[in-house]
């Protein structure tokens, strides 16, 4: 492997993009001779398996180069962690793991639980150099993600559509890197019909983002059961219509999406994605995702119908959705305790 490979790492990041492209660097830097990582991926709203402890610390002449990648591991409970700390005193040579903290940032510094501040591996790794910190993208840095993302993709923004871009595109890498692809497209037309292929304003005023109220981030939110999260969000849209029909349109596409996954069926998602859709469908039930297929044509129909205005049907249908996949979680936890 190339490098001093850390024994673990910690990474800190309320961006799943950001969060799955920092994984993926690492991954690479300390990439195996001959070889690629065998990636195993946990959840911290999951009691950690026998086969967790496993992947941790089993050693052995012959054994793959194992990444062992814990998502939304901040929901780990502190009993978990402090035997985690321990196993993780002598982490195998074979085994790099990542611990994701997904938590939201509060003046500057992440609302990480109070009892990793005494958590001796974390204390450790942060000495060591082993935590990445990264509260996300805001105004300060939306313009140096956006010309970094626009290379890569070969993109040339005219100076004016730059800024204007930058203005209204939501804060947020998946929500960027969508309307990039677009102007991918965009460019590609262009070229074909004899322009220079550079991003222009007249492009650039096609961005439907909005920068009052992040719709992904609302999405993510329900579909994690994060009640206050999502109320939060929801609270600062001054346009209800403008949020309640394309929310409606992103919904009905999930639930599409995880009924033919529970149906067996292959569905591509966005590879920044694809580990928590996954995940979600594994756990969900046909029950009810058809209740919550009924919820979305539900809250459409009293729109139209009058009987409920935007805001309102808005307001039931992110409550009830949010509440509905909340429950998973508690079901899971109570299956959990019951087998102890």
């Amino acid at each position: 492997m190339s490098g001093q490979m850390p024994g673990f790492c910690f990474l800190v990041c309320p961006d799943s993009l950001l969060l799955h492209r920092r994984l993926d660097e690492r991954l690479a830097a300390f990439s195996p001779v001959g070889g690629q990582w065998e990636r195993h991926v946990h959840w911290g709203d999951e009691e950690p398996p026998k086969s967790f402890w496993e992947q941790l610390t089993m050693q052995g002449l012959f054994g793959n180069a194992r990444a062992v990648i814990v998502r939304q591991a901040d929901q780990w409970p502190a009993a978990v962690w402090k035997q985690l700390s321990h196993a993780l005193a002598r982490p195998s040579p074979q085994c790099l793991s990542f611990f994701c903290l997904e938590v939201a940032w509060e003046k500057g510094k992440p609302k990480i639980p109070a009892f990793f501040s005494k958590l001796r591996c974390f204390v450790f790794a942060d000495k060591q150099g082993w935590v990445w910190r990264q509260d996300g993208l805001n105004e300060r840095g939306i313009k140096r993600h956006v010309q970094s993302r626009a290379s890569a993709l070969g993109l040339e923004f005219e100076q004016d559509a730059l800024e204007q871009f930058c203005a209204s595109v939501l804060p947020d890498a998946s929500a960027v890197e969508n309307e990039l692809q677009k102007f991918v497209l965009l460019r590609s037309a262009a070229k074909a019909a004899g322009d220079a292929g550079r991003i222009t304003s007249a492009m650039t005023a096609l961005c439907a983002s909005s920068p009052e109220c992040n719709i992904f981030a609302c999405l993510r939110h329900i579909e994690a059961g994060n009640l206050p999260a999502m109320l939060r969000e929801v609270a600062r849209s001054r346009d209800s219509v403008g949020l309640l029909f394309p929310l409606l349109s992103l919904l009905a596409r999930d639930m599409r999406q995880l009924w033919r996954v529970k149906a067996g069926e292959q569905v591509r998602f966005f590879p920044f994605e694809a580990e928590f859709k996954q995940h979600l469908a594994r756990r969900i039930d046909f029950a009810r995702l058809s209740k919550c297929m009924a919820l979305i044509m539900d809250a459409e129909l009293q729109v139209k119908s009058g009987r409920l205005e935007a805001g309102q049907s808005l307001d039931f249908l992110t409550t009830e959705l949010t509440c509905l996949f909340k429950e998973l979680s508690g079901q899971e936890k109570s299956v959990s305790e019951r087998n102890v």
